[in-house]
C-alpha cells in the first residue's frame, strides 16, 4: 500500500518502476539539490501537481507525472523532477486505482479510497461554510490534509493524536499547533472551516 522508490534523472521521458503497484498519489523531492516538493494524484488527474512546501494553486505540466502505471509511474522530460543525473525520491500510496462519486456530509466529494489501508484520496468543491466531506474510508481518520487548489493558501494538516480535539499544523510552516474549533471526524465524514 506504500513503497518508496529512487530514481535518477534522464533528462528524457522515461518510466519509474518498483513501486509494486500503482500509486493513486506520489509525492516526489529531487535530493541532490534544492527543490521543491511535489504532489501528484490519480483523482486530480496527470500533469496536475501541488507544492506542499509553497502555498502555490495547483499547476500543470504535461511533461511531468504522464502516466500511474502498474508498477509505478511514468515522468516527462521536465527537469524539475527528472533533470539529467538528479537523484530523486518518490513515496507512493494505492488508494483504489479508480474513483467514486460520495454523497455523504454536507458536499460532494470524488475519492478514491482503500480501506484496508487506511487510506483516502478526496476531491470536493469548496462552498465557503463549514461543512463536512465525505472521505469513505469507513473507519474514522486521525490525520488529514487539506489544500486550496485554485487558489494561494496554506496546507491545513488536521489531527486528533495531539490531545484529543481537532488540532491544526501548517504543512507549509514552522508554527505551533492551533485547536481547529470544528467537530471531531467521523467514520464517514471530515469538517472544513470557511477559509479552507
Amino acid at each position: 500500500y506504500f513503497n518508496t522508490v529512487l530514481y535518477t534523472g534522464t533528462g528524457s521521458s522515461r518510466s519509474v518502476t518498483g513501486v509494486n503497484f500503482q500509486p493513486d498519489w506520489t509525492w516526489w523531492k529531487v535530493r541532490n539539490i534544492g527543490g521543491n516538493h511535489a504532489l501528484f494524484d490519480s483523482v486530480r488527474g496527470v500533469g496536475k501537481y501541488l507544492l506542499s512546501n509553497a502555498t502555490n494553486a495547483e499547476a500543470t505540466v504535461g511533461t511531468s507525472l504522464t502516466s500511474f502505471d502498474s508498477d509505478g509511474f511514468t515522468i516527462g522530460s521536465n527537469t524539475a523532477w527528472n533533470a539529467s543525473g538528479n537523484t530523486y525520491a518518490s513515496w507512493n500510496w494505492l488508494a483504489s486505482n479508480t474513483t467514486a462519486s460520495n454523497t455523504v456530509g454536507d458536499i460532494p466529494s470524488t475519492v478514491s479510497v482503500n480501506t484496508t489501508s487506511g487510506f483516502s484520496v478526496v476531491s470536493f468543491t469548496g462552498t465557503g461554510v463549514v461543512a463536512t466531506i465525505g472521505h469513505g474510508l469507513g473507519d474514522t481518520p486521525k490525520f488529514f490534509i487539506v489544500k486550496n487548489r485554485s487558489a494561494v493558501g496554506a496546507w491545513f494538516t488536521y489531527t486528533t493524536v495531539i490531545d484529543g480535539s481537532l488540532d491544526f499544523l501548517y504543512l507549509n510552516t514552522t508554527e505551533a499547533k492551533q485547536d481547529s474549533g470544528l467537530s471531531l471526524p467521523t467514520s464517514s465524514v471530515f469538517s472544513v472551516n470557511a477559509s479552507t
